[in-house]
């Protein structure tokens, strides 16, 4: 059937009965990105399967990392760069429409990723089986980089499941598991995945025959007056969580939805020219640039075996603690140490608390407790790899302790703090193996926080930084190496922007309006929910330690609260009082107005401590800079980080703002070492 005719990226197959067999297999990448000479070799496979008429085709993965990654996200910034991807956009839709119309029984047969490209490939089969493994994800993430689904997902999804069950899984991007595939129609059959192919083969002999039910949703949630009656009430829906200005693609996604009609040729048509709109849009480039330095932090640890088995964790502590039960997780064999079995317990009963959340089974629950051990005594270091202390911040009392472990240490053992604020070279004093000793600093709460600074310091070796960088990675988070300075990089740049909202805070403006200028600006969480969220006694003590460093004073009132036992979420009490969890915000005079300038007063700190951070080399680039302050602070992502914001906004025009705020409010504002960089004056792209 293809005789003549050679694939780089596809192997292809025919048995006794007829049925065709592709395999996706990119050929010198470990997974599979479809890419455009990937979507070529397709199409010319599918122009000969439209006149050969096989008796059934099966499209699946010869990698075993999964499906397919989506698309090739580096050709796409070439495309955007190129002003071309209107025409890729289109033609990808193109082949994916030509093997949706073959005359012929076709089935994707799922295991591993499914992602974006990737999904909208098994949209485009008439059938799909998905590997009953938790390996298994299905998604189409696409808004996470600015853009939606442009290969048909938007047009084929809807009207696979129905509308109110499609439009969620777009505008979030959240990934569906086999079974949960199954249960919403987008999977007609899962299959163990050792009969993965076999049992693709028995459904394109007998086709799952869809329930009534299912269609009848179908068709329903996206018959025309359904659609102009649902689509405001998702736009709502969605303004509620993100800001349009902000996030453009979900709008534009449910728009494209709501206008698209019968045909697949005009859906097809609005999605690709919504796609190819977004593109240009400075929210894409800069969502599309922090994907690529997330991969950047993943690859950091990559090639090197961390050679990490047994870790032992010491300090039972909120972090300590939560390190420990995440590091069980992922499979390691924990001990968690602490002075009395008091002080450990609540830690194993919250790590409890999270494996059944996570894990659902009893037995997966009970494996991982098993691999999450008390240790009072401390009998673990002797056999651990890594130790992590986690105790209190005093570098006195860490430096007693590193005096305790490091001895029973044998030879290739890693010893790291998880300290915040500092510096090592003022905590490796004293150590006979300095050179095995780094930071590790998780940050709270470490199960959602993807970030780990992996702190070094001038008598560090570099094969030691390797190896916890291999950890962190297999811990699946993405580690940045940072200079062991005060504040290392995060709290560095995070602490001038506290400590400026609660200085207004105390000169009166209220906590909802410094809440909501923070997040108009883009923040997750407004200052005041944050400082009380971390806890105002994490506050005051990090703020003590940076406080000299960056030149600043620990604004008036803190202590106060402190004094009173009202340390913020943890206690019910702080700037707010807490209920069920969640901040009672007091209602504002409607008259107040804010000065105009209090977002400046808050967001440039940062920036301005951002610059001094890049100038005093605390990371190696200033790429490195914006994904480490992106995925430790939750800095507007649709900003690119503070350097890139610099860049957007101009750097000599951000200089001149905070050189007024320092004419109007004291030097603390003026501009830092640094903005002389050449690194600033780049253009704010990919």
């Amino acid at each position: 059937m293809f005789e003549g005719l050679r694939f780089n990226h596809w192997k292809t197959s025919v048995d006794d009965g007829g049925i065709v067999t592709l395999a996706l297999d990119r050929a010198g990448s470990s997974v599979n990105a479809i890419s455009r000479d990937v979507l070529d070799e397709l199409a010319q496979i599918v122009e000969r399967l439209a006149i050969e008429k096989p008796a059934g085709v099966i499209v699946h993965s010869a990698k075993a990392s999964g499906f397919a990654v989506g698309a090739d996200i580096k050709e796409f910034v070439r495309y955007a760069g190129q002003d071309t991807v209107l025409e890729n956009i289109r033609h990808g839709q193109q082949v994916f429409e030509s093997l949706a119309r073959l005359p012929c029984p076709t089935v994707a047969a799922v295991h591993g990723a499914c992602m974006g490209g990737g999904t909208e490939l098994i949209l485009a089969c008439h059938q799909r089986i998905a590997a009953d493994d938790e390996n298994t994800r299905i998604a189409l993430p696409e808004v996470m980089l600015g853009i939606h689904p442009g290969w048909g997902g938007t047009a084929r999804l809807p009207r696979l499941i129905g509308a109110t069950e499609a439009l969620p899984i777009m505008l979030t991007g959240k990934s569906l598991s086999a079974r949960r595939a199954l249960a919403l129609g987008v999977v007609d059959r899962v299959a163990a995945p050792a009969e993965l192919l076999a049992e693709a083969r028995v459904l394109l002999r007998r086709p799952h025959a869809r329930p009534f039910a299912q269609r009848a949703k179908a068709w329903a949630t996206n018959w025309w007056p359904v659609r102009q009656i649902l689509a405001p009430m998702v736009v709502k829906q969605t303004a509620a969580k993100v800001r349009k200005e902000h996030y453009p693609a979900p709008f534009a996604l449910i728009d494209v939805w709501q206008n698209g009609g019968t045909s697949i040729q005009q859906r097809l048509k609005l999605e690709a020219r919504s796609v190819a709109k977004l593109a240009k849009t400075s929210t894409a480039h800069n969502l599309i640039r922090v994907f690529l330095l997330q991969e950047r932090l993943k690859g950091a640890g990559g090639g090197v075996d961390p050679d990490i088995r047994r870790v032992h964790v010491v300090g039972a502590g909120v972090m300590g603690g939560d390190i420990a039960a995440w590091a069980a997780y992922k499979g390691y064999d924990v001990t968690l140490q602490d002075r009395e079995m008091k002080f450990v317990q609540p830690a194993l009963d919250r790590a409890r608390g999270f494996y059944e959340k996570k894990l659902k089974t009893p037995e997966k629950v009970q494996a991982a407790m098993g691999r999450l051990r008390p240790d009072v005594e401390g009998t673990g270091v002797a056999t651990a790899d890594l130790a992590i202390e986690a105790i209190y911040e005093n570098a006195e009392a860490k430096r007693e302790l590193y005096a305790k472990i490091e001895p029973q240490f044998k030879s290739r053992e890693i010893l790291a703090s998880n300290t915040s604020s500092i510096p090592l070279d003022e905590l490796r004093q004293g150590l006979a193996a300095p050179q095995r000793f780094l930071g590790l600093h998780f940050f709270n709460p470490v199960a959602q926080m993807p970030l780990v600074e992996v702190v070094r310091h001038d008598q560090l070796d570099p094969a030691i930084e390797k190896r916890a960088l291999a950890f962190c990675k297999a811990l699946g988070k993405v580690p940045v190496a940072v200079k062991g300075t005060p504040g290392f990089l995060v709290n560095r740049i995070l602490m001038p922007y506290l400590l400026e909202a609660l200085r207004l805070y105390s000169e009166g403006v209220p906590g909802p309006v410094l809440d909501r200028e923070a997040k108009k600006f883009g923040m997750p969480m407004g200052p005041i929910e944050l400082a009380d969220t971390v806890g105002l006694d994490v506050c005051a003590s990090v703020g003590k330690e940076l406080a000299p460093f960056l030149g600043l004073e620990l604004p008036p009132g803190i202590e106060d609260k402190l004094e009173l036992g009202k340390r913020g979420k943890k206690d019910g009490q702080g700037l707010y009082v807490w209920q069920d969890g969640k901040p009672v915000k007091p209602e504002v005079d409607p008259d107040y107005t804010p000065a105009p300038d209090i977002r400046d007063r808050m967001i440039l700190p940062m920036v301005n401590e951002a610059v001094a951070c890049l100038a005093d080399g605390v990371v190696d680039d200033a790429d490195l800079l914006d994904a480490g302050v992106i995925f430790g602070t939750g800095f507007a992502p649709f900003r690119g980080g503070p350097i890139q914001y610099i860049r957007s906004e101009g750097a000599s025009t951000v200089r001149g703002r905070l050189e007024q705020l320092a004419q109007r409010h004291g030097e603390r504002f003026l501009p830092k070492q640094g903005w002389d960089s050449p690194a600033l004056d780049q253009p704010a792209m990919p």
